[in-house]
């Protein structure tokens, strides 16, 4: 069974008894005139099908009693005369054979399809509150149903939300998608070496980035998975920052947080280093100390342990450094415990230390446990795809030695729960001080 014939039965186990999902794609979306923005599938959508073209739908049909569970596509027809100008399209019977799916149809037959296959169904699963249009046009299907009434035809009974599921399924990823993820992410990591061989000081930020989309595209990846971000000197204290228009000075850090996406599939990766190649000694203190929370951090991920032990073990490295470092007046806290809860680090260390990561960069999934009162923080299992993405953000103010002034630094790893640990896919990237010097002058 393929990846996405697997994953629509999955979901189908999940259902009650003759339920239906349906969940569409996203739209073409015009960029100018009759020009589209390049088109990207919803991912929710990608995860069931593997199906990559616009205007289509999945539907999923629970079993009942003797019925199997089936999947269904509606996509577009064959038309040799649009192929021509926009390229290939599989058609609803190359589309059932290739990609799995017990039926197939056009999807101009929808409405009619999908008002028998709602009659007498318990309950439909779809993306409630998603999209107005889509719930109006469900609301049709209902409303086709309903008035087959007087004929004993009964219309689902109750209404679910499918993304919940979906989002639980997607947030433990198959050996499919590790491969996927780790190819980005190798193919990232060689991005990232290339901008630090080719950096000189001198160079536009938007130089460098070339060299990034240069290497992904080289390497087959279809887009960036984000927007790039090459911040160099101040820049870098600016968490989203994505102009890339300014030039790296002599003595400037460049911070680069950029991965491809390829197959569908996200990497995310930052490093950050010395334009001219080597670390400044207040550069290299502030960057040895992130380093150092990102490993203490790294060492968090395993399994049974909860989500949130890997912002706590980086956030105690962190603050511990900045009390040395004189970021923080140690004078002001009894304990390195009272300054963690007192947030003393937040002028320098303001965002989370990582995210779920897939199919989107920020991936679906929740952080908590639902299940459970209070809602503590989820345990970490194998197969859970996540960011390790500690930092330190040094900007002008009255008691901040001026040495660590503008000074922003970010190293960001992607890492895959393991059965007895984890395991780290971008390890391409270089992020040692050693490491990155070596490359720079040639000697790597």
């Amino acid at each position: 069974m393929n990846p996405f014939a697997a994953r629509r039965a999955r979901l189908a186990q999940q259902m009650q008894p003759g339920a239906v999902a349906v969940l569409q794609t996203a739209p073409e979306v015009l960029r100018n005139a009759d020009s589209e923005y390049p088109y990207r599938h919803d991912s929710h959508f990608y995860y069931l099908s593997g199906f990559t073209e616009p205007q289509a739908v999945v539907v999923v049909v629970a079993a009942r009693g003797a019925a199997p569970a089936r999947s269904i596509l509606f996509c577009r027809e064959k038309n040799i005369e649009h192929e021509t100008w926009t390229g290939f399209r599989y058609g609803p019977d190359g589309a059932r054979s290739s990609f799995g799916f017990d039926e197939a149809y056009p999807i101009d037959e929808l409405d009619a399809q999908m008002a028998r296959l709602l009659a007498d169904c318990p309950a439909l699963w779809y993306p409630v509150g998603r999209d107005n249009a889509f719930d109006a046009r469900v609301a049709r299907w209902l409303g086709a149903v309903r008035a087959q009434a007087r004929s004993g035809v009964l219309a689902p009974a109750a209404l679910h939300d499918v993304l919940g599921v979906l989002d639980e399924m997607r947030v433990i990823k198959d050996e499919a998608e590790l491969a996927l993820m780790q190819r980005a992410a190798d193919i990232s990591g060689a991005a990232h070496a290339r901008a630090m061989r080719a950096a000189r000081p001198g160079m536009w930020e938007y130089e460098i980035e070339a060299e990034l989309l240069h290497e992904f595209r080289r390497n087959g990846a279809q887009y960036p998975a984000y927007t790039p971000i090459v911040a160099a000197g101040a820049n870098a204290c600016i968490l989203h920052y994505n102009s890339n228009n300014a030039q790296a000075r002599d003595g400037d850090l460049l911070l680069i947080d950029a991965g491809c996406e390829f197959d569908s599939y996200a990497a995310d990766i930052t490093r950050t280093w010395p334009v001219n190649g080597r670390f400044s000694a207040p550069q290299k203190a502030l960057y040895q100390l992130v380093l150092a929370a990102q490993q203490a951090a790294i060492e968090a991920v395993v399994p049974g342990r909860p989500y949130s032990d890997i912002h706590a073990a980086a956030l105690r490295v962190l603050t511990q450094g900045m009390l040395e470092l004189g970021l923080i007046d140690k004078g002001k806290y009894a304990s390195l415990d009272d300054a963690i809860a007192e947030r003393a680090y937040a002028p320098f260390y303001m965002h989370g230390t990582g995210h779920w990561l897939g199919l989107d960069v920020h991936d679906a999934g929740q952080y908590r446990d639902s299940a459970v009162e209070g809602k503590p923080s989820r345990a970490l299992q194998p197969g859970m795809v996540l960011t390790v993405e500690p930092g330190i953000y040094v900007r002008p103010a009255d008691g901040v030695p001026e040495q660590f002034w503008h000074i922003g630094i970010r190293i960001e790893d992607d890492v895959v729960v393991t059965a007895d640990g984890c395991r780290v896919l971008t390890w391409a990237a270089p992020k040692t001080v050693d490491d990155i010097e070596a490359l720079m002058r040639g000697a790597a």
